[in-house]
Protein backbone atom coordinates (compact mmCIF):
# COMPACT_ATOMS: atom_id res chain seq x y z
CA UNK A 1 0.00 0.00 0.00
CA UNK A 2 1.28 3.51 -0.86
CA UNK A 3 0.11 4.87 1.95
CA UNK A 4 2.65 3.13 4.66
CA UNK A 5 5.39 3.26 2.44
CA UNK A 6 8.73 4.95 3.87
CA UNK A 7 11.41 6.98 1.41
CA UNK A 8 13.22 3.95 1.63
CA UNK A 9 10.61 1.86 0.31
CA UNK A 10 9.31 4.74 -2.43
CA UNK A 11 11.04 4.10 -5.82
CA UNK A 12 11.60 7.05 -8.44
CA UNK A 13 12.16 6.62 -11.40
CA UNK A 14 14.47 9.21 -12.92
CA UNK A 15 14.65 9.32 -17.38
CA UNK A 16 17.28 11.71 -18.30
CA UNK A 17 19.78 11.67 -20.76
CA UNK A 18 22.33 14.32 -19.69
CA UNK A 19 24.70 12.08 -17.53
CA UNK A 20 25.77 15.01 -15.31
CA UNK A 21 22.61 15.93 -14.67
CA UNK A 22 21.10 12.69 -13.38
CA UNK A 23 23.78 11.93 -11.32
CA UNK A 24 22.69 14.87 -9.56
CA UNK A 25 19.12 14.28 -9.40
CA UNK A 26 20.04 10.95 -8.32
CA UNK A 27 22.71 11.83 -5.68
CA UNK A 28 19.86 14.24 -4.37
CA UNK A 29 16.84 12.09 -4.29
CA UNK A 30 18.98 9.43 -2.24
CA UNK A 31 20.24 11.50 0.07
CA UNK A 32 16.65 12.21 1.09
CA UNK A 33 16.57 8.45 1.74
CA UNK A 34 13.95 7.30 -1.88
CA UNK A 35 14.92 4.04 -4.03
CA UNK A 36 16.13 5.50 -7.51
CA UNK A 37 16.70 3.79 -11.02
CA UNK A 38 18.45 5.76 -13.58
CA UNK A 39 17.70 5.88 -17.23
CA UNK A 40 18.62 7.79 -20.06
CA UNK A 41 16.16 6.85 -22.65
CA UNK A 42 12.33 6.50 -23.30
CA UNK A 43 12.14 2.55 -24.20
CA UNK A 44 14.41 2.08 -21.42
CA UNK A 45 11.75 3.71 -18.97
CA UNK A 46 8.73 1.40 -20.11
CA UNK A 47 11.23 -1.54 -19.94
CA UNK A 48 10.96 -0.31 -16.19
CA UNK A 49 7.94 0.14 -15.88
CA UNK A 50 6.76 -3.08 -17.30
CA UNK A 51 8.78 -5.00 -15.40
CA UNK A 52 7.97 -3.55 -11.91
CA UNK A 53 4.41 -3.72 -11.86
CA UNK A 54 3.15 -1.37 -9.31
CA UNK A 55 6.22 -0.62 -7.85
CA UNK A 56 6.95 2.63 -9.61
CA UNK A 57 6.22 5.57 -7.35
CA UNK A 58 6.68 8.32 -9.39
CA UNK A 59 8.52 9.09 -12.68
CA UNK A 60 10.88 12.41 -13.01
CA UNK A 61 11.01 12.76 -17.12
CA UNK A 62 13.06 14.62 -19.43
CA UNK A 63 11.15 15.55 -22.75
CA UNK A 64 13.90 15.73 -25.44
CA UNK A 65 15.15 12.15 -25.27
CA UNK A 66 17.10 10.18 -27.93
CA UNK A 67 14.56 7.84 -29.80
CA UNK A 68 11.53 8.18 -28.63
CA UNK A 69 10.31 11.82 -26.80
CA UNK A 70 9.44 11.95 -23.03
CA UNK A 71 5.90 13.19 -24.50
CA UNK A 72 5.76 9.79 -26.06
CA UNK A 73 6.81 7.98 -23.06
CA UNK A 74 4.51 9.89 -20.80
CA UNK A 75 1.92 9.70 -23.06
CA UNK A 76 1.93 5.39 -23.25
CA UNK A 77 2.35 5.41 -19.72
CA UNK A 78 -0.90 6.79 -19.46
CA UNK A 79 -2.55 4.66 -22.16
CA UNK A 80 -0.78 1.56 -20.74
CA UNK A 81 -3.48 2.91 -17.17
CA UNK A 82 -0.44 3.73 -15.52
CA UNK A 83 -1.11 6.51 -12.91
CA UNK A 84 1.94 7.39 -11.36
CA UNK A 85 3.06 11.09 -10.53
CA UNK A 86 4.79 11.67 -13.90
CA UNK A 87 7.60 15.23 -13.00
CA UNK A 88 8.03 16.58 -16.65
CA UNK A 89 11.73 18.08 -16.01
CA UNK A 90 12.52 20.42 -19.13
CA UNK A 91 14.60 22.58 -21.00
CA UNK A 92 12.01 23.79 -23.22
CA UNK A 93 10.00 26.52 -22.31
CA UNK A 94 7.45 27.67 -24.01
CA UNK A 95 3.63 27.74 -23.09
CA UNK A 96 2.55 25.49 -25.74
CA UNK A 97 5.40 22.95 -24.57
CA UNK A 98 3.91 22.98 -21.07
CA UNK A 99 0.51 22.68 -22.71
CA UNK A 100 1.53 19.53 -24.22
CA UNK A 101 3.04 18.07 -21.64
CA UNK A 102 -0.04 18.31 -19.12
CA UNK A 103 -2.13 16.91 -22.30
CA UNK A 104 -0.43 14.00 -22.26
CA UNK A 105 -0.94 13.01 -18.60
CA UNK A 106 2.10 15.14 -16.65
CA UNK A 107 1.02 16.20 -13.18
CA UNK A 108 3.52 18.40 -12.81
CA UNK A 109 5.97 20.70 -15.66
CA UNK A 110 9.37 22.21 -14.25
CA UNK A 111 11.88 23.81 -16.61
CA UNK A 112 16.07 23.64 -16.21
CA UNK A 113 17.48 25.16 -14.37
CA UNK A 114 15.64 24.14 -11.82
CA UNK A 115 15.78 25.04 -7.78
CA UNK A 116 16.86 22.15 -5.99
CA UNK A 117 14.61 22.77 -3.40
CA UNK A 118 11.52 23.55 -4.70
CA UNK A 119 12.23 20.46 -6.83
CA UNK A 120 12.48 17.95 -3.75
CA UNK A 121 9.67 19.77 -2.47
CA UNK A 122 7.48 19.10 -5.74
CA UNK A 123 8.30 15.38 -5.70
CA UNK A 124 7.35 14.99 -1.87
CA UNK A 125 3.80 16.60 -2.56
CA UNK A 126 3.58 14.59 -5.61
CA UNK A 127 4.20 11.50 -3.76
CA UNK A 128 1.78 12.48 -0.49
CA UNK A 129 -0.99 13.64 -2.91
CA UNK A 130 -0.60 9.90 -4.56
CA UNK A 131 -1.00 8.21 -0.90
CA UNK A 132 -4.06 10.56 0.05
CA UNK A 133 -5.39 9.21 -3.40
CA UNK A 134 -4.52 5.91 -2.71
CA UNK A 135 -5.22 5.89 0.85
CA UNK A 136 -9.21 7.42 -0.09
CA UNK A 137 -9.59 4.82 -2.67
CA UNK A 138 -9.20 1.61 -0.33
CA UNK A 139 -12.09 3.61 1.71
CA UNK A 140 -14.15 4.19 -1.09
CA UNK A 141 -14.02 0.76 -3.15
CA UNK A 142 -15.60 -2.21 -3.02
CA UNK A 143 -13.82 -4.76 -2.44
CA UNK A 144 -12.19 -6.29 -5.56
CA UNK A 145 -11.34 -10.04 -7.21
CA UNK A 146 -7.96 -10.95 -6.17
CA UNK A 147 -8.45 -14.59 -7.69
CA UNK A 148 -10.07 -16.41 -10.63
CA UNK A 149 -9.78 -19.48 -12.25
CA UNK A 150 -11.41 -20.60 -15.69
CA UNK A 151 -10.60 -23.82 -18.10
CA UNK A 152 -7.16 -24.58 -17.24
CA UNK A 153 -5.98 -20.58 -16.61
CA UNK A 154 -5.31 -19.35 -13.19
CA UNK A 155 -5.68 -15.58 -12.57
CA UNK A 156 -3.56 -13.68 -9.44
CA UNK A 157 -4.82 -10.10 -10.29
CA UNK A 158 -3.18 -8.75 -6.95
CA UNK A 159 0.64 -10.29 -8.62
CA UNK A 160 -0.23 -9.66 -12.19
CA UNK A 161 0.59 -13.47 -13.25
CA UNK A 162 -1.48 -15.73 -14.81
CA UNK A 163 -0.74 -19.69 -15.20
CA UNK A 164 -2.65 -21.09 -18.67
CA UNK A 165 -1.78 -24.67 -18.06
CA UNK A 166 1.69 -24.81 -17.16
CA UNK A 167 3.11 -21.57 -19.11
CA UNK A 168 2.94 -18.74 -16.43
CA UNK A 169 2.35 -14.94 -17.87
CA UNK A 170 2.95 -11.68 -16.95
CA UNK A 171 0.22 -8.89 -17.62
CA UNK A 172 0.49 -5.18 -17.79
CA UNK A 173 -1.18 -3.53 -15.25
CA UNK A 174 -3.62 -2.37 -17.95
CA UNK A 175 -4.55 -6.02 -19.00
CA UNK A 176 -4.98 -7.08 -15.37
CA UNK A 177 -7.62 -4.42 -14.99
CA UNK A 178 -9.49 -5.17 -18.39
CA UNK A 179 -9.47 -9.03 -17.08
CA UNK A 180 -10.38 -8.37 -14.17
CA UNK A 181 -13.31 -6.61 -15.08
CA UNK A 182 -14.34 -8.75 -17.61
CA UNK A 183 -14.03 -11.99 -14.79
CA UNK A 184 -16.19 -9.63 -12.45
CA UNK A 185 -18.81 -9.17 -15.01
CA UNK A 186 -18.94 -12.64 -16.89
CA UNK A 187 -21.51 -13.80 -18.85
CA UNK A 188 -23.01 -9.72 -19.16
CA UNK A 189 -22.95 -8.37 -22.69
CA UNK A 190 -20.36 -5.22 -21.94
CA UNK A 191 -20.81 -2.37 -24.55
CA UNK A 192 -17.63 -1.19 -26.33
CA UNK A 193 -18.17 2.60 -24.19
CA UNK A 194 -18.33 1.01 -20.82
CA UNK A 195 -15.42 -0.49 -21.06
CA UNK A 196 -13.96 2.57 -22.23
CA UNK A 197 -15.42 4.45 -19.63
CA UNK A 198 -14.63 1.87 -16.89
CA UNK A 199 -11.27 0.36 -17.85
CA UNK A 200 -9.88 3.39 -19.67
CA UNK A 201 -10.87 5.94 -17.75
CA UNK A 202 -12.20 7.16 -20.90
CA UNK A 203 -14.77 9.46 -22.76
CA UNK A 204 -17.13 7.14 -24.14
CA UNK A 205 -17.55 9.15 -27.02
CA UNK A 206 -13.37 8.84 -27.92
CA UNK A 207 -12.45 7.14 -30.89
CA UNK A 208 -10.02 4.50 -30.20
CA UNK A 209 -9.13 1.02 -31.22
CA UNK A 210 -7.32 0.31 -27.45
CA UNK A 211 -10.50 -2.47 -26.50
CA UNK A 212 -10.25 -4.47 -29.85
CA UNK A 213 -6.09 -4.43 -29.61
CA UNK A 214 -6.48 -5.42 -26.01
CA UNK A 215 -9.36 -8.19 -27.06
CA UNK A 216 -7.01 -9.57 -29.80
CA UNK A 217 -4.49 -9.39 -26.93
CA UNK A 218 -6.69 -11.54 -24.79
CA UNK A 219 -7.29 -13.78 -27.62
CA UNK A 220 -4.07 -14.41 -27.88
CA UNK A 221 -2.94 -15.61 -24.90
CA UNK A 222 -5.80 -17.56 -23.66
CA UNK A 223 -7.92 -18.96 -26.47
CA UNK A 224 -6.85 -22.47 -27.89
CA UNK A 225 -7.68 -21.07 -31.45
CA UNK A 226 -7.77 -17.23 -31.27
CA UNK A 227 -9.57 -17.31 -34.91
CA UNK A 228 -12.74 -18.84 -33.44
CA UNK A 229 -12.94 -17.05 -29.58
CA UNK A 230 -14.56 -19.47 -27.06
CA UNK A 231 -14.23 -17.03 -24.05
CA UNK A 232 -13.65 -13.35 -25.08
CA UNK A 233 -16.29 -13.12 -27.61
CA UNK A 234 -17.68 -10.23 -29.80
CA UNK A 235 -21.57 -9.81 -30.12
CA UNK A 236 -22.07 -7.53 -33.30
CA UNK A 237 -23.81 -4.16 -32.41
CA UNK A 238 -23.66 -4.83 -28.44
CA UNK A 239 -20.00 -5.50 -27.31
CA UNK A 240 -17.98 -7.99 -25.51
CA UNK A 241 -19.14 -10.86 -23.57
CA UNK A 242 -16.80 -13.08 -21.76
CA UNK A 243 -17.42 -16.71 -20.62
CA UNK A 244 -15.88 -18.76 -18.21
CA UNK A 245 -17.24 -22.04 -19.86
CA UNK A 246 -16.75 -22.41 -23.89
CA UNK A 247 -18.72 -20.46 -25.97
CA UNK A 248 -21.62 -22.85 -27.60
CA UNK A 249 -21.55 -22.79 -31.28
CA UNK A 250 -24.83 -20.66 -31.84
CA UNK A 251 -23.39 -17.67 -29.30
CA UNK A 252 -20.01 -18.08 -31.07
CA UNK A 253 -21.74 -17.30 -34.53
CA UNK A 254 -22.59 -14.13 -33.12
CA UNK A 255 -19.17 -12.94 -33.31
CA UNK A 256 -17.36 -11.51 -36.30
CA UNK A 257 -13.82 -12.64 -37.04
CA UNK A 258 -11.55 -9.49 -36.55
CA UNK A 259 -8.34 -8.78 -37.36
CA UNK A 260 -5.64 -7.06 -35.78
CA UNK A 261 -5.81 -2.88 -36.43
CA UNK A 262 -3.71 -1.33 -39.00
Amino acid sequence: MHGGKTNQQTRILVVEDEAHLAIGIRYNLEAEGFDVTVVEDGRSALEVVDKNPRQIDIVILDLMLPGMSGYAVCETLRANGEDMPILILSARTLPEDRKRGFDVGADQYMMKPFDLDEFISRVKNLLAARNRRDQARQREEPETLKHFEFRDVKIDFEAFQVVCGDKPIRLTQLEAKLLRYFCENEGRIIPRNELLTEVWQMSPNITTRAPDQFILRMRKLFERDPSNPQHFITIRDAGYQFLAREAAAEANDAAPEETSPE
